[in-house]
């Protein structure tokens, strides 16, 4: 099979089994069957989950027999540096707007209330130009590289896809948790790219 055919067929398998383990439904039913203190364990299992999961992925593209696509020569690669450290920043300030430690499942795995395991909706920082910076950034860093071979566009393109696909179902999720909040919010902000672009 071809490498590029593998690494996007890798990645909608993880794509798939990402999104599934991210449904409401599934965090109902631990709750439900489990208990409170699996809810609270719910986050940090699902991240080490996509950590690891995504690890083949990773090898897969880079370990593959490739074929060089382009390069931009300098001095114009520095401008898909600056793209990429521009996508890298992005991402680490949406992370710290939201709370890492949250987004990791360590205030929920710490918390004695378990009210407080609860998502917020956050409208603010970077959340004020797009609904999803994270994939806004992790896009930049992708696109912005100044070399391009075809596993990595296979990567890239599989990516983008899935955040496409998996931002339509996260959001589904959203709406259903913040009702009209949400609906206003994602009424006046786009989802990936800013207004301005």
């Amino acid at each position: 099979m071809h490498s590029a055919l593998l690494i996007f067929l890798a990645l909608l398998l993880y794509g798939l089994t990402h999104s599934l383990l991210a449904a409401m439904g599934l965090k109902r039913w631990t709750r439900r069957t489990f208990g409170v203190g699996a809810a609270r364990l719910y986050r940090l299992l699902y991240t080490l989950w996509a950590v690891v999961s995504f690890l083949p992925v990773l090898y897969l593209t880079w370990s593959r027999p490739d074929t060089p696509l382009y390069r931009i020569p300098q001095p114009w690669a520095q401008a898909g540096y600056l793209v990429q450290v521009a996508g890298l920043a992005l991402g680490a300030w949406s992370l710290a707007v939201t709370d890492v430690w949250a987004f990791l499942g360590l205030r929920q795995l710490m918390s004695a209330d378990p009210e407080e395991t609860l998502e917020r909706l956050t409208v603010r920082g970077p959340y004020e130009w797009v609904r999803h910076p994270m994939y806004t950034g992790t896009l930049l860093f992708l696109w912005g590289a100044p070399a391009m071979s075809l596993n990595r566009l296979a990567f890239a393109i599989g990516v983008t896809l899935y955040f496409i696909i998996g931002g339509y179902f996260e959001e589904r999720k959203l709406l259903a948790q913040f009702g009209e909040a949400y609906e206003a919010y994602r009424r006046r902000t786009p989802m990936l790219l800013p207004p301005w672009f």
